[in-house]
């Protein structure tokens, strides 16, 4: 690896250390504001900075999209795995929702051949076998106690993959940062109507007011701590290439354990970390597999 490819791994590794850091802020308002109002306000600071930019470096053609509907499903996908998992992490420990979380590499292969018609491998079958083992002992737990909302860091898996299809989907329909203006303007709308249908269910732990100074101040920030995250690992992926990088998102469940011990007290016990290590070596054998030529033609 050359100095370059280097600088790029470090802007990747940074950029998903500080995902994690933001995922810790949202989790520091459980009990304090719903997560439903938590995505909307922090979508929407994030669409309206992003939008500004946008405005300012491209012009207003730029928020003109190539195919509307299937920026649409971008945005759906998006909401539909931030609500999921701000959920599930104020009802769960954070490393154990990001560990089930990072199901979505595996997934993401698995529905490649069932929605892309990319041809499927057995080594993609016998990786998320072993990924779902190590989903149900990380889960063991949790859904005992918590019941199905257990599930909700797995919802997230799913319709992050999801979301991971449609951008392959939209490759080369405008650039990086018109991709974000578009799921996340999409994205931030659904979520303010999901987060007044929740205040208006009736439901007394759904209700909510206006948010606080300091609520704001931390949706605000895990907003600029997303899309400064993005940056860098754009920056990362430009300098070393986007396959280099690809093990550099597996940092985040490090930072998480760390923070997820440090701030809130959560320690993970062996078999936990057990059942994160299968989930996280699958999502690196099918990397790695990926890299060979004979798993790039049998895949592709």
């Amino acid at each position: 690896m050359n100095d370059h490819q280097r600088s790029g791994l470090i802007y990747a590794i940074a950029g998903f250390a500080t995902l994690s850091v933001g995922d810790a802020v949202v989790k520091s308002m459980a009990g304090a504001w719903p997560a439903f109002a938590v995505a909307a306000l922090r979508f929407t600071i994030g669409a309206v900075g992003l939008s500004v930019l946008l405005l300012r470096s491209e012009g207003p053609r730029a928020f003109i999209p190539t195919h509307p509907w299937l920026q649409v499903a971008r945005g759906i996908c998006l909401a539909a795995a931030s609500v999921s998992f701000f959920s599930a992490i104020y009802l769960m420990p954070l490393a154990e929702a990001m560990a089930i979380a990072f199901l979505s590499p595996v997934l993401t292969q698995l529905l490649a051949g069932l929605l892309l018609g990319e041809r499927l491998h057995r080594r993609v079958w016998a990786a998320s076998v072993v990924a779902f083992v190590g989903v149900v002992i990380v889960l063991r737990p949790n859904l005992a106690q918590l019941g199905l909302a257990a599930l909700l860091p797995l919802n997230s898996a799913v319709f992050f993959a999801l979301l991971m299809i449609t951008n392959r989907a939209s490759a080369g329909q405008g650039s990086a940062l018109s991709m974000q203006v578009f799921v996340a303007g999409i994205c931030a709308p659904i979520l303010i109507v999901g987060a007044a249908a929740a205040k208006l269910s009736g439901v007394a732990t759904l209700d909510f007011g206006w948010p606080t100074w300091d609520i704001a101040a931390r949706c605000a920030l895990v907003a600029i701590t997303a899309s400064t995250a993005h940056w860098l690992a754009y920056i990362g992926a430009a300098r070393a290439g986007a396959a280099a990088i690809a093990p550099a998102i597996y940092v985040q469940i490090l930072v998480a354990i760390t923070l997820g011990w440090w701030w809130f007290g959560d320690r993970p016990d062996l078999v936990t970390l057990a059942g994160a290590s299968l989930i996280v070596g699958s999502g690196l054998y099918l990397w790695q597999a990926g890299k060979t030529p004979r798993a790039g033609k049998m895949l592709g």
